[in-house]
């Protein structure tokens, strides 16, 4: 794929893109949902960095969960997912093996008990129907900021910019709160503040920005600084990608092969993402695109269709200015 491809979709390096000629080694998330116990301290700590106003705190009815999902003034949310035994039942008729959160009661090889639980064991379990009918799925989700970021592309004022770091951060003083960065995101993370003038950034667009304050000073974002499982890992993208496949590598070996990541694939839709997820069932259980895709990677076959169009239009236009004057 060419340079100028890249620039639209696939592989490539954001900061160097951006014009960064001296940019950072790229940072970025790795979220590990198996260890994720939803105390919701990454939330919390996210909002009190960086002075997010509350944003309601309801009971949604639906989940024990009191945030709903990511938004303008949550940009750190933990999902709480509730399956039944009818779908723990679906998810293993389909192939998959589910994990439930809790500490498993099974073997090591030498019998005793451990952390690392013996392969024959975990399929013995499953075969005979030990899993409960109930379990959680917990995670904490947060922006991507993607290789190639569509809220970034459509903004017309410059308010969203590249930083060295790779990552995508809001200018709240630059955003006029036009919203066309809202349907562009694939994800659904970036939003408009609702609120009077007594809300802090009203009506501008607003995101995780990766704590871009604390990283230019060598320190760790808020959330991954307050996590007490170590879910939320953060450094340099490459290792944090390293470290997830070592992870799920890991759990496929101890017999739990539903563990699968998510953005870490540099030829996805968005060209990968800078928030690498552990994921334990299908990204649509965790309300995520199983197919994220920015829509500038459409550009190129966009205009060979409209010069084709042209074309046609021209090809027609001179025969009939052709055709009439031979008349």
């Amino acid at each position: 794929m060419s340079f100028w491809s890249n620039q639209l979709s696939g592989p490539t390096d954001p900061a160097a893109d951006a014009g960064w000629q001296d940019g950072e080694p790229r940072k970025g998330f790795f979220t590990d949902t198996s260890i994720c116990i939803g105390c919701k301290a990454c939330e919390v700590a996210c909002k009190e960095w960086n002075a997010i106003p509350e944003d309601g705190l309801n009971l949604l009815g639906s989940s024990y969960d009191n945030t709903g999902a990511l938004g303008a003034s949550t940009w750190r949310h933990v999902a709480f997912i509730e399956q039944d035994g009818d779908r723990i039942e679906a998810a293993r008729e389909s192939g998959r093996r589910l994990v439930d959160l809790g500490m498993p009661a099974l073997r090591t090889r030498d019998g005793a008990g451990g952390s690392v639980p013996d392969v024959d064991s975990v399929g013995q379990a499953y075969a005979e129907a030990q899993m409960p009918d109930f379990r959680w799925l917990m995670s904490s989700d947060v922006c991507k900021h993607c290789t190639h970021a569509a809220c970034l592309d459509v903004c017309p004022t410059g308010a969203l910019f590249r930083t060295e770091f790779g990552t995508v951060v809001v200018q709240d003083d630059v955003c006029n709160g036009c919203g066309y960065c809202v349907p562009a995101c694939p994800f659904g993370v970036i939003e408009r503040r609702s609120g009077d003038e007594t809300v802090k950034n009203s009506g501008a667009a607003q995101k995780c920005t990766l704590c871009y304050d604390r990283i230019g000073h060598d320190q760790t974002p808020a959330c991954a600084q307050a996590c007490p499982t170590t879910s939320i890992r953060f450094g340099d993208l490459a290792q944090m990608q390293s470290e997830a496949h070592a992870r799920v590598a890991q759990l496929h070996e101890q017999g739990f092969p539903e563990a699968r990541l998510y953005g870490a694939n540099e030829q996805d839709g968005v060209g990968g993402t800078g928030s690498v997820f552990l994921l334990l069932d299908e990204p649509e259980v965790y309300g995520l695109p199983p197919d994220p895709r920015v829509t500038t990677a459409d550009l190129p076959a966009m205009f060979r269709t409209a010069g084709v169009a042209a074309l046609a239009m021209l090809a027609v236009a001179a025969g009939s200015f052709l055709g009439g004057g031979r008349r």
